[in-house]
């Protein structure tokens, strides 16, 4: 890691830990909420912009690891901590299975497979009232005993760094060396002797477990889940942020989670238009600027640096 990749990231951290003690309320939700989509988009960034699987099921995992976790506490008393660990892994077989059975696709096929599988788990969800509660929601308990807006906080702050740092390692290993193999040019790859089935099916595995990990703290930091976590909005929402701050970048997702929840609370009284919004300046980016922010502030960095 470079000297200056450290200190950025040392600088953001501390800043990261006492940024709560400054904050509102309101604004520590805020904070929340977009370590929420960190998580998510993070880790739909591993499986899009690493592998090339645009895959639109991943709020869905999101969803089966908040409603596996909501279940087993409401019904069965299980803890909210070995609820959300039982979730992990109902996501991660879900992904799984769904990956055995399209992984081979490719390409639109992939991504209208998993649309699909999206909005049977949203349906399912929906009209289940005597599990799931359907529109109405399930309400699930909290993780701490006497709610605490920043020990949620300092919770999510501690899953999304780490599974920052398991991202970032990952990448930078020679798994991630084989992963833009595979994007870059699977036939080559393959060729190579590399299984391209298997890397892209661990990937799906890996990045659906990231998701119903993110999925049940959701859940129980609400302590309210509803068919909105899996629906193809929240999907949309998180691929916008992806794409904005940068896919295929490490740092891209982080900073478009960020600025993308911080802006939707100026414009929330549009209301589900924001979503709109933001899909249409992801599409700009892609179509004109498609290294996002990231690769903005990049390209600008080495402007300034071959000026001087």
């Amino acid at each position: 890691m470079k000297s200056s990749t450290i200190w950025f990231s040392v600088a953001g951290l501390s800043v990261a830990i006492i940024l709560p003690f400054f904050l509102s309320q309101y604004w520590l939700h805020v904070m929340i909420i977009s370590l929420f989509y960190v998580m998510m988009a993070s880790s739909w960034n591993l499986l899009a912009g690493y592998t090339g699987q645009v895959s639109f099921a991943h709020a869905a995992f999101a969803g089966v690891g908040a409603y596996t976790s909501g279940m087993l506490s409401v019904f069965l008393g299980v803890s909210p901590w070995l609820g959300i660990l039982i979730g992990i892994i109902s996501a991660a077989l879900l992904g799984l299975g769904l990956g055995v059975l399209c992984i081979r696709m490719g390409g639109i096929y992939l991504s209208l497979t998993t649309l699909g599988f999206s909005e049977i788990i949203r349906i399912i969800i929906t009209n289940e009232d005597n599990w799931t509660r359907g529109t109405m929601g399930l309400q699930t308990p909290g993780l701490f005993v006497e709610y605490s807006k920043t020990g949620y906080y300092f919770i999510f702050l501690a899953v999304a760094v780490a599974i920052g740092v398991v991202i970032y390692k990952l990448i930078h290993s020679e798994w991630g060396l084989t992963m833009r193999a595979v994007l870059n040019d699977e036939i080559a790859a393959s060729a190579s002797g590399i299984n391209t089935i298997n890397v892209r099916l661990l990937a799906f595995t890996f990045t659906s477990a990231i998701a119903g990990l993110a999925g049940g703290l959701y859940g129980h930091y609400l302590m309210l889940v509803t068919p909105d976590i899996p629906s193809l909005g929240q999907m949309f929402l998180v691929l916008a942020m992806a794409v904005i701050g940068g896919m295929g970048s490490f740092a891209g997702p982080i900073v478009g989670s960020f600025v993308l929840e911080i802006l939707s609370e100026y414009i929330r009284e549009w209301g589900e238009y924001h979503v709109l919004i933001f899909g249409l300046i992801a599409l700009a980016m892609a179509r004109f600027a498609p290294e996002g922010l990231m690769g903005l502030w990049i390209n600008k960095r080495k402007g300034h640096g071959h000026t001087n």
